[in-house]
Protein backbone atom coordinates (compact mmCIF):
# COMPACT_ATOMS: atom_id res chain seq x y z
CA UNK A 1 0.00 0.00 0.00
CA UNK A 2 1.25 3.30 -1.09
CA UNK A 3 1.43 6.13 1.33
CA UNK A 4 -0.31 9.30 0.41
CA UNK A 5 1.26 12.44 -0.17
CA UNK A 6 0.27 15.60 1.86
CA UNK A 7 0.03 17.70 -1.12
CA UNK A 8 -2.34 15.41 -2.40
CA UNK A 9 -4.59 14.88 0.92
CA UNK A 10 -4.60 18.80 0.95
CA UNK A 11 -5.85 19.05 -2.24
CA UNK A 12 -8.68 16.06 -2.13
CA UNK A 13 -9.59 18.08 1.46
CA UNK A 14 -9.63 21.51 -0.44
CA UNK A 15 -11.69 19.97 -3.41
CA UNK A 16 -14.07 18.79 -1.47
CA UNK A 17 -14.76 22.06 0.53
CA UNK A 18 -14.97 23.88 -2.55
CA UNK A 19 -17.72 22.00 -3.36
CA UNK A 20 -19.61 21.68 -0.05
CA UNK A 21 -19.18 25.59 -0.04
CA UNK A 22 -19.44 26.84 -3.43
CA UNK A 23 -16.92 28.87 -3.35
CA UNK A 24 -14.27 30.11 -5.45
CA UNK A 25 -11.39 28.30 -5.81
CA UNK A 26 -8.75 31.05 -5.46
CA UNK A 27 -10.13 32.29 -2.69
CA UNK A 28 -10.49 29.65 -0.94
CA UNK A 29 -6.59 28.92 -1.51
CA UNK A 30 -6.24 32.07 -0.56
CA UNK A 31 -6.95 31.35 3.10
CA UNK A 32 -6.50 27.49 3.33
CA UNK A 33 -4.33 26.69 6.56
CA UNK A 34 -3.73 23.43 5.16
CA UNK A 35 -1.88 24.99 2.70
CA UNK A 36 0.67 26.88 5.50
CA UNK A 37 1.54 23.34 6.53
CA UNK A 38 3.38 22.16 3.50
CA UNK A 39 6.91 23.06 2.10
CA UNK A 40 6.54 25.08 -1.03
CA UNK A 41 6.81 22.16 -3.52
CA UNK A 42 3.91 20.51 -2.51
CA UNK A 43 2.25 23.83 -1.81
CA UNK A 44 2.53 24.26 -5.41
CA UNK A 45 1.29 21.12 -6.40
CA UNK A 46 -1.65 21.11 -3.85
CA UNK A 47 -2.24 24.18 -5.72
CA UNK A 48 -2.09 23.15 -8.74
CA UNK A 49 -4.28 20.23 -8.17
CA UNK A 50 -7.15 22.45 -7.13
CA UNK A 51 -7.23 24.93 -9.22
CA UNK A 52 -6.96 22.29 -12.54
CA UNK A 53 -8.86 20.06 -11.39
CA UNK A 54 -11.88 22.41 -10.59
CA UNK A 55 -10.96 24.00 -14.88
CA UNK A 56 -11.40 20.64 -15.87
CA UNK A 57 -13.92 19.44 -13.74
CA UNK A 58 -16.88 18.62 -16.55
CA UNK A 59 -14.45 17.11 -18.92
CA UNK A 60 -12.78 14.90 -15.93
CA UNK A 61 -16.38 14.11 -15.14
CA UNK A 62 -16.93 12.62 -18.34
CA UNK A 63 -13.69 10.98 -18.58
CA UNK A 64 -14.40 8.96 -15.41
CA UNK A 65 -17.73 8.47 -16.39
CA UNK A 66 -16.98 6.97 -19.50
CA UNK A 67 -15.44 4.18 -17.49
CA UNK A 68 -18.16 3.21 -15.24
CA UNK A 69 -20.89 0.77 -15.31
CA UNK A 70 -23.81 2.53 -17.01
CA UNK A 71 -26.09 3.85 -14.21
CA UNK A 72 -23.45 3.71 -11.46
CA UNK A 73 -23.70 6.60 -8.69
CA UNK A 74 -20.52 8.02 -7.24
CA UNK A 75 -20.71 9.55 -3.39
CA UNK A 76 -19.14 13.26 -3.74
CA UNK A 77 -16.14 12.69 -2.13
CA UNK A 78 -15.14 9.82 -4.42
CA UNK A 79 -15.38 11.56 -7.26
CA UNK A 80 -13.88 14.62 -6.05
CA UNK A 81 -10.81 12.27 -5.92
CA UNK A 82 -11.20 10.59 -9.53
CA UNK A 83 -11.32 14.08 -10.41
CA UNK A 84 -7.91 15.01 -9.09
CA UNK A 85 -6.05 11.50 -10.21
CA UNK A 86 -7.10 11.76 -13.86
CA UNK A 87 -6.16 15.39 -13.99
CA UNK A 88 -2.87 14.70 -12.70
CA UNK A 89 -3.16 11.58 -15.15
CA UNK A 90 -3.73 13.16 -18.62
CA UNK A 91 -3.06 17.06 -17.96
CA UNK A 92 -0.20 17.50 -15.95
CA UNK A 93 2.45 13.78 -17.02
CA UNK A 94 2.79 12.66 -13.83
CA UNK A 95 4.08 9.24 -14.44
CA UNK A 96 0.57 6.48 -14.96
CA UNK A 97 1.94 4.50 -11.78
CA UNK A 98 2.69 7.14 -9.16
CA UNK A 99 -0.63 8.85 -10.48
CA UNK A 100 -2.96 5.98 -10.39
CA UNK A 101 -1.57 4.82 -7.30
CA UNK A 102 -1.86 8.23 -5.68
CA UNK A 103 -5.38 8.26 -6.92
CA UNK A 104 -5.97 4.96 -5.37
CA UNK A 105 -5.30 6.19 -1.95
CA UNK A 106 -7.00 9.70 -2.09
CA UNK A 107 -9.89 7.13 -2.40
CA UNK A 108 -9.35 4.93 0.26
CA UNK A 109 -8.78 7.68 2.28
CA UNK A 110 -12.61 8.61 2.12
CA UNK A 111 -14.18 5.50 0.69
CA UNK A 112 -12.06 2.11 1.44
CA UNK A 113 -14.43 0.00 -0.13
CA UNK A 114 -14.31 2.09 -3.62
CA UNK A 115 -10.22 1.49 -4.27
CA UNK A 116 -10.90 -1.68 -6.41
CA UNK A 117 -12.98 0.84 -8.68
CA UNK A 118 -10.44 3.38 -8.75
CA UNK A 119 -8.28 1.45 -9.83
CA UNK A 120 -10.02 0.02 -12.67
CA UNK A 121 -11.17 3.30 -14.19
CA UNK A 122 -8.07 5.07 -13.31
CA UNK A 123 -6.30 2.68 -15.21
CA UNK A 124 -8.42 2.85 -18.06
CA UNK A 125 -7.63 6.61 -17.85
CA UNK A 126 -4.02 6.00 -18.29
CA UNK A 127 -4.73 3.41 -20.74
CA UNK A 128 -6.93 5.52 -23.60
CA UNK A 129 -7.48 8.84 -22.11
CA UNK A 130 -3.63 9.88 -21.40
CA UNK A 131 -3.08 8.89 -24.94
CA UNK A 132 -6.13 11.13 -26.20
CA UNK A 133 -4.73 14.31 -24.55
CA UNK A 134 -1.30 13.93 -26.04
CA UNK A 135 -2.78 13.32 -29.79
CA UNK A 136 -4.43 16.07 -29.45
CA UNK A 137 -1.76 18.21 -28.08
CA UNK A 138 0.46 17.41 -31.19
CA UNK A 139 -2.34 17.99 -33.60
CA UNK A 140 -2.82 21.89 -32.39
CA UNK A 141 0.98 22.38 -32.31
CA UNK A 142 1.37 21.20 -35.79
CA UNK A 143 -2.20 23.39 -36.68
CA UNK A 144 -3.87 20.61 -38.35
CA UNK A 145 -6.72 20.18 -35.48
CA UNK A 146 -10.35 20.93 -35.48
CA UNK A 147 -12.64 22.31 -32.41
CA UNK A 148 -12.78 18.50 -30.93
CA UNK A 149 -8.76 19.00 -30.14
CA UNK A 150 -9.24 21.99 -28.60
CA UNK A 151 -12.04 20.95 -26.13
CA UNK A 152 -9.85 17.65 -25.19
CA UNK A 153 -6.13 20.25 -24.96
CA UNK A 154 -8.30 22.97 -22.56
CA UNK A 155 -10.93 20.42 -21.11
CA UNK A 156 -13.58 22.84 -22.54
CA UNK A 157 -17.19 22.26 -23.31
CA UNK A 158 -17.37 21.63 -26.59
CA UNK A 159 -19.95 25.08 -27.28
CA UNK A 160 -17.03 27.20 -26.05
CA UNK A 161 -14.63 25.69 -28.05
CA UNK A 162 -16.68 26.30 -31.06
CA UNK A 163 -17.32 30.20 -30.65
CA UNK A 164 -14.09 30.50 -29.37
CA UNK A 165 -12.81 29.19 -32.72
CA UNK A 166 -15.28 30.88 -34.88
CA UNK A 167 -14.23 34.33 -32.66
CA UNK A 168 -10.80 34.06 -32.78
CA UNK A 169 -9.29 32.08 -35.72
CA UNK A 170 -7.34 29.12 -35.70
CA UNK A 171 -4.27 30.79 -34.56
CA UNK A 172 -5.33 32.20 -31.71
CA UNK A 173 -7.85 29.70 -30.31
CA UNK A 174 -5.21 27.03 -30.21
CA UNK A 175 -3.76 29.20 -28.16
CA UNK A 176 -6.46 30.24 -25.49
CA UNK A 177 -7.46 27.15 -25.48
CA UNK A 178 -3.37 25.60 -24.51
CA UNK A 179 -2.69 28.21 -22.15
CA UNK A 180 -6.73 27.44 -20.35
CA UNK A 181 -4.97 24.88 -17.42
CA UNK A 182 -2.04 26.28 -17.28
CA UNK A 183 -1.27 28.69 -13.73
CA UNK A 184 -2.26 32.23 -14.21
CA UNK A 185 1.21 34.13 -14.74
CA UNK A 186 2.06 36.15 -11.55
CA UNK A 187 2.15 39.90 -12.79
CA UNK A 188 1.08 42.82 -10.71
CA UNK A 189 0.99 46.98 -10.94
CA UNK A 190 2.94 48.57 -8.34
CA UNK A 191 1.23 52.01 -7.44
CA UNK A 192 2.27 55.34 -8.11
CA UNK A 193 0.60 57.70 -5.64
CA UNK A 194 1.96 57.73 -2.53
CA UNK A 195 5.86 56.63 -3.87
CA UNK A 196 7.92 55.87 -7.30
CA UNK A 197 8.26 52.87 -8.81
CA UNK A 198 11.27 51.95 -7.89
CA UNK A 199 10.44 52.14 -3.97
CA UNK A 200 7.67 49.78 -4.61
CA UNK A 201 9.77 47.37 -6.35
CA UNK A 202 12.11 47.64 -3.64
CA UNK A 203 9.22 46.84 -1.11
CA UNK A 204 8.42 44.07 -3.13
CA UNK A 205 11.71 43.00 -3.12
CA UNK A 206 12.45 43.12 0.65
CA UNK A 207 9.40 40.74 1.16
CA UNK A 208 10.64 37.84 -0.81
CA UNK A 209 8.60 37.94 -4.06
CA UNK A 210 11.42 38.73 -5.76
CA UNK A 211 9.74 41.33 -8.74
CA UNK A 212 11.20 41.21 -12.28
CA UNK A 213 10.55 44.44 -13.62
CA UNK A 214 7.60 43.90 -16.74
CA UNK A 215 7.04 44.90 -20.20
CA UNK A 216 4.23 47.60 -19.60
CA UNK A 217 5.04 50.71 -16.90
CA UNK A 218 4.51 49.96 -13.65
CA UNK A 219 4.22 46.64 -14.50
CA UNK A 220 5.97 43.72 -12.34
CA UNK A 221 6.35 39.89 -12.61
CA UNK A 222 6.94 38.09 -8.89
CA UNK A 223 9.05 34.93 -9.20
CA UNK A 224 7.84 34.11 -5.39
CA UNK A 225 4.31 34.80 -5.95
CA UNK A 226 3.24 32.81 -3.01
CA UNK A 227 4.94 35.46 -0.64
CA UNK A 228 2.94 38.76 -1.43
CA UNK A 229 -0.47 37.69 0.53
CA UNK A 230 1.89 37.35 3.70
CA UNK A 231 3.66 40.71 3.19
CA UNK A 232 0.38 42.96 3.96
CA UNK A 233 1.32 45.20 0.44
CA UNK A 234 -1.74 44.16 -1.50
CA UNK A 235 -3.90 45.26 1.44
CA UNK A 236 -1.43 48.89 1.38
CA UNK A 237 -1.65 49.16 -1.90
CA UNK A 238 1.90 49.23 -2.74
CA UNK A 239 1.12 46.14 -5.09
CA UNK A 240 -1.71 45.56 -7.43
CA UNK A 241 -2.43 41.75 -8.95
CA UNK A 242 -3.49 42.26 -11.96
CA UNK A 243 -2.39 40.81 -15.55
CA UNK A 244 -0.77 42.48 -18.16
CA UNK A 245 -4.29 42.53 -19.78
CA UNK A 246 -5.81 44.56 -17.44
CA UNK A 247 -2.57 47.04 -17.10
CA UNK A 248 -2.79 47.29 -21.00
CA UNK A 249 -6.60 48.18 -20.80
CA UNK A 250 -5.60 51.13 -18.86
CA UNK A 251 -3.06 52.67 -20.59
CA UNK A 252 -5.14 51.88 -23.50
CA UNK A 253 -7.40 54.76 -22.63
CA UNK A 254 -4.69 57.35 -22.02
CA UNK A 255 -6.18 59.57 -18.88
CA UNK A 256 -4.49 62.17 -19.00
CA UNK A 257 -3.72 65.12 -15.62
CA UNK A 258 -6.51 66.77 -14.68
CA UNK A 259 -9.17 64.75 -16.98
CA UNK A 260 -12.56 64.39 -15.69
CA UNK A 261 -13.18 59.97 -16.44
CA UNK A 262 -16.20 58.09 -15.61
CA UNK A 263 -15.19 54.92 -14.82
CA UNK A 264 -18.92 52.51 -15.56
CA UNK A 265 -17.81 48.98 -13.93
CA UNK A 266 -16.04 50.29 -11.21
CA UNK A 267 -15.82 46.62 -9.21
CA UNK A 268 -13.68 46.41 -6.11
CA UNK A 269 -11.30 49.54 -7.64
CA UNK A 270 -8.30 47.68 -9.35
CA UNK A 271 -8.77 49.20 -12.87
CA UNK A 272 -9.08 52.73 -11.33
CA UNK A 273 -6.06 52.17 -9.45
CA UNK A 274 -4.51 51.41 -12.59
CA UNK A 275 -6.28 54.85 -14.37
CA UNK A 276 -4.74 56.94 -11.86
CA UNK A 277 -1.32 54.58 -12.54
CA UNK A 278 -1.88 55.91 -16.28
CA UNK A 279 -2.53 59.69 -15.41
CA UNK A 280 0.33 59.91 -12.66
CA UNK A 281 2.77 58.50 -15.23
CA UNK A 282 1.91 60.95 -17.19
CA UNK A 283 2.04 63.81 -15.17
CA UNK A 284 -0.37 63.92 -12.33
CA UNK A 285 -3.85 62.21 -11.27
CA UNK A 286 -7.39 62.54 -13.34
CA UNK A 287 -10.70 63.12 -11.71
CA UNK A 288 -12.46 60.04 -11.46
CA UNK A 289 -16.16 59.71 -10.65
CA UNK A 290 -16.45 55.63 -10.49
CA UNK A 291 -19.91 53.93 -11.15
CA UNK A 292 -20.44 50.80 -9.26
CA UNK A 293 -23.98 48.43 -8.96
CA UNK A 294 -22.97 46.74 -5.89
CA UNK A 295 -22.81 48.79 -2.47
CA UNK A 296 -20.58 46.31 -0.89
CA UNK A 297 -18.20 46.98 -3.52
CA UNK A 298 -17.98 50.74 -4.20
CA UNK A 299 -17.41 50.62 -0.37
CA UNK A 300 -14.69 48.10 -0.85
CA UNK A 301 -13.54 50.00 -3.36
CA UNK A 302 -13.54 53.65 -1.81
CA UNK A 303 -11.63 52.31 1.37
CA UNK A 304 -8.91 50.87 -0.99
CA UNK A 305 -8.81 54.59 -2.82
CA UNK A 306 -8.16 55.68 1.08
CA UNK A 307 -5.32 53.49 1.75
CA UNK A 308 -3.94 53.68 -1.96
CA UNK A 309 -3.67 57.60 -1.53
CA UNK A 310 -6.16 58.81 -4.26
CA UNK A 311 -9.49 59.20 -2.30
CA UNK A 312 -9.15 63.05 -2.98
CA UNK A 313 -9.36 62.03 -6.93
CA UNK A 314 -11.86 59.70 -6.74
CA UNK A 315 -15.48 59.71 -6.21
CA UNK A 316 -17.46 56.29 -5.66
CA UNK A 317 -20.58 56.16 -6.93
CA UNK A 318 -23.02 53.19 -6.12
CA UNK A 319 -25.30 52.86 -9.04
CA UNK A 320 -26.91 50.95 -12.10
CA UNK A 321 -24.61 51.69 -14.88
CA UNK A 322 -27.78 51.64 -17.27
CA UNK A 323 -29.67 54.06 -15.54
CA UNK A 324 -26.87 56.52 -14.61
CA UNK A 325 -27.46 59.54 -12.62
CA UNK A 326 -28.26 63.03 -14.77
CA UNK A 327 -26.43 65.00 -12.13
CA UNK A 328 -23.25 63.25 -13.42
CA UNK A 329 -22.46 65.85 -16.34
CA UNK A 330 -20.21 65.38 -19.64
CA UNK A 331 -16.70 63.73 -19.32
CA UNK A 332 -13.21 63.55 -21.39
CA UNK A 333 -13.42 60.10 -21.15
CA UNK A 334 -15.52 57.50 -20.34
CA UNK A 335 -14.98 53.56 -19.42
CA UNK A 336 -17.02 51.04 -19.60
CA UNK A 337 -15.52 47.82 -18.15
CA UNK A 338 -18.73 45.76 -18.82
CA UNK A 339 -19.41 43.05 -17.17
CA UNK A 340 -18.83 39.31 -19.46
CA UNK A 341 -18.31 35.83 -19.42
CA UNK A 342 -14.56 36.32 -18.57
CA UNK A 343 -13.73 34.00 -20.86
CA UNK A 344 -10.46 35.39 -21.52
CA UNK A 345 -9.47 35.17 -17.98
CA UNK A 346 -9.84 30.95 -17.68
CA UNK A 347 -6.35 30.24 -16.15
CA UNK A 348 -6.71 33.26 -13.65
CA UNK A 349 -10.84 31.64 -12.97
CA UNK A 350 -11.05 27.98 -12.95
CA UNK A 351 -14.44 27.94 -12.08
CA UNK A 352 -15.49 29.97 -15.72
CA UNK A 353 -15.89 26.98 -18.10
CA UNK A 354 -17.60 25.17 -17.06
CA UNK A 355 -20.19 27.17 -15.20
CA UNK A 356 -21.36 29.33 -17.95
CA UNK A 357 -24.66 28.10 -19.58
CA UNK A 358 -24.11 28.74 -23.72
CA UNK A 359 -27.01 31.02 -23.64
CA UNK A 360 -24.89 33.32 -21.20
CA UNK A 361 -22.84 35.74 -23.70
CA UNK A 362 -26.26 36.10 -25.60
CA UNK A 363 -27.38 37.37 -22.12
CA UNK A 364 -24.07 39.43 -21.24
CA UNK A 365 -24.58 41.05 -24.96
CA UNK A 366 -27.85 42.72 -24.11
CA UNK A 367 -27.01 44.04 -20.93
CA UNK A 368 -23.46 45.55 -22.33
CA UNK A 369 -25.65 47.30 -24.99
CA UNK A 370 -28.04 49.45 -22.45
CA UNK A 371 -24.53 49.86 -20.79
CA UNK A 372 -22.82 51.31 -23.57
CA UNK A 373 -25.76 53.36 -24.81
CA UNK A 374 -26.07 54.51 -21.26
CA UNK A 375 -22.59 55.55 -20.65
CA UNK A 376 -21.92 57.41 -23.86
CA UNK A 377 -24.34 59.64 -22.74
CA UNK A 378 -21.81 60.92 -20.76
CA UNK A 379 -18.93 61.66 -23.28
CA UNK A 380 -17.85 65.18 -24.06
CA UNK A 381 -17.51 66.49 -27.44
CA UNK A 382 -14.43 65.10 -29.37
CA UNK A 383 -14.35 62.86 -26.03
CA UNK A 384 -13.22 59.29 -25.27
CA UNK A 385 -15.42 56.25 -25.02
CA UNK A 386 -13.32 53.04 -23.80
CA UNK A 387 -15.45 50.01 -23.75
CA UNK A 388 -13.65 46.91 -22.51
CA UNK A 389 -15.09 43.28 -21.59
CA UNK A 390 -12.44 40.27 -20.41
CA UNK A 391 -14.03 37.82 -23.26
CA UNK A 392 -12.50 36.58 -26.23
CA UNK A 393 -16.53 35.91 -27.95
CA UNK A 394 -16.94 38.11 -30.67
CA UNK A 395 -20.21 38.57 -29.68
CA UNK A 396 -19.33 40.65 -26.59
CA UNK A 397 -16.57 42.66 -28.59
CA UNK A 398 -16.75 43.47 -31.95
CA UNK A 399 -20.52 42.68 -32.38
CA UNK A 400 -21.72 44.76 -29.35
CA UNK A 401 -19.81 48.09 -30.57
CA UNK A 402 -20.95 47.38 -34.05
CA UNK A 403 -24.29 47.45 -33.15
CA UNK A 404 -23.70 50.56 -30.69
CA UNK A 405 -22.01 52.30 -34.01
CA UNK A 406 -24.97 51.58 -35.98
CA UNK A 407 -27.93 52.48 -33.09
CA UNK A 408 -29.06 56.30 -32.56
CA UNK A 409 -26.72 56.25 -29.43
CA UNK A 410 -23.86 55.54 -31.55
CA UNK A 411 -24.03 57.97 -34.17
CA UNK A 412 -22.14 61.13 -32.99
CA UNK A 413 -19.35 58.10 -32.62
CA UNK A 414 -16.14 56.92 -34.92
CA UNK A 415 -14.11 54.34 -33.93
CA UNK A 416 -10.45 54.48 -33.37
CA UNK A 417 -9.30 51.28 -33.06
CA UNK A 418 -10.61 48.08 -32.02
CA UNK A 419 -8.95 44.64 -30.73
CA UNK A 420 -7.70 42.04 -28.49
CA UNK A 421 -4.54 42.19 -26.15
CA UNK A 422 -1.33 41.87 -27.05
CA UNK A 423 0.93 41.54 -24.14
CA UNK A 424 4.06 39.18 -24.37
CA UNK A 425 3.77 36.96 -21.16
CA UNK A 426 0.31 37.65 -20.28
CA UNK A 427 -2.05 34.55 -19.33
CA UNK A 428 -5.51 36.81 -19.69
CA UNK A 429 -6.82 38.17 -22.90
CA UNK A 430 -9.09 41.63 -23.06
CA UNK A 431 -10.93 43.56 -25.48
CA UNK A 432 -11.14 46.88 -25.63
CA UNK A 433 -12.43 49.23 -28.40
CA UNK A 434 -11.90 53.13 -28.34
CA UNK A 435 -14.51 55.40 -29.97
CA UNK A 436 -14.13 59.58 -29.92
CA UNK A 437 -17.56 61.64 -30.22
CA UNK A 438 -17.46 63.68 -33.64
Amino acid sequence: MARLSLARRAALALLGERRRRDARARDLLRGAGALDKLDERDRGLATRLVLGATAAEGALDAMVDAHLRRGAHLEPRVRDALRLAAYELAYLGTRSDVAVSQGVELVRSVAPRATGLANAVLRRVAEGDVAAVAAARERVATGDFDVRDLVIVGALPEWLAERALASLGAGRAAAWACSALEPAAPWAAVSRARRTEDEALALLADAGCEPEVGPLPGSARLGAPSRLAPSGLVERVVAIPCDLAAQEVALACAPAPGERVLEVGQGRGTKTLLLQNAALAAGGPCEVTAVEVSPRKSELAARRMEVAGVAGHVRCVCADGRALPADLGAFDLVFLDAPCSGTGTLARHPEIAWSLEPSAPADLAALQAELLAAASAHVAAAGRLVYATCSVLAEENEAVVDAFLASPAGASFSLERAGLTEVPGGSDTHFHALLRRR
